[in-house]
């Protein structure tokens, strides 16, 4: 009898992913909070100004720091990489060690590991990375990786920010376009969080309600603040 052959379907973007929320969530609640905090004493064109300020800087630094985070991933692999790659040359019976115990870790004897470690030894770099795999719990970094990374979260933030700014684009007066980008803004954080509770394995409604919760707090703060001080 004919069967379907078994195919299992893993999330494989989760950098992708991360850096999208890390973007995201960065966009909508920042500019959000500086749009509430103006709206207090300043016009729309004045918030729109300022929140195009803030999210042109915002997108600059958050991508710089997506870049840079990327690169010393990328710069850490290859240190370790090659120092597993000398001491499989000048420190050979303790890698052979070290191999044995991850093998015996993973429920075989030591005489079962035997004939395994000794298979890996004539494959130089298939052992260096198995011990960067499963010693280290490393993964060779994507080169293009940085770059990616950096573009993702910049886009990301700039998305999340225009989010807030829009009815001020759309109403002259501040104190009018504050309620509806509270209630776009709250909506997109909501829409926002359950994708990402989808996505990251978390309960998505109480995903949603945090991020709706977060980015509500720190608008009204921002707002309470100006009001004070204006």
């Amino acid at each position: 009898m004919p069967q379907t052959a078994h195919i299992e379907k893993h999330f494989t973007a989760s950098e992708t992913v991360r850096d999208i929320v890390i973007g995201m969530s960065d966009g909508l609640t920042v500019p959000f909070a500086l749009a509430a905090g103006l709206s207090a004493i300043a016009t729309s064109g004045i918030v729109v100004t300022a929140g195009f300020a803030e999210i042109a800087a915002g997108s600059i630094a958050m991508g710089l720091g997506g870049y840079l985070a990327a690169r010393s991933d990328a710069e850490h692999y290859a240190s370790e990489l090659a120092r597993e790659n000398d001491e499989i040359i000048t420190k050979t019976d303790f890698e052979i060690r070290e191999t044995e115990e991850i093998f015996i870790s993973y429920g075989l004897t030591e005489k079962e590991s035997q004939p395994v470690v000794k298979a890996l030894q004539k494959r130089p770099k298939d052992w260096v990375n198995f011990m960067m795999r499963f010693e280290l719990g490393l993964e060779e970094p994507d080169p293009k990786r940085a770059l990616t990374s950096a573009l993702t979260i910049a886009l990301s933030y700039i998305g999340g920010g225009l989010i807030p700014l829009s009815p001020y684009i759309l109403i002259s007066k501040a104190g009018e376009a504050l309620p509806l980008s509270v209630i776009v803004t709250i909506l997109a954080l909501g829409v926002f969080g359950y994708i990402k509770g989808r996505f990251t394995g978390s309960h998505p409604v109480r995903a949603a309600i945090q991020t709706m919760l977060i980015g509500g707090l720190a608008a009204g703060a921002a707002f309470f603040i100006a009001h004070l001080i204006g």
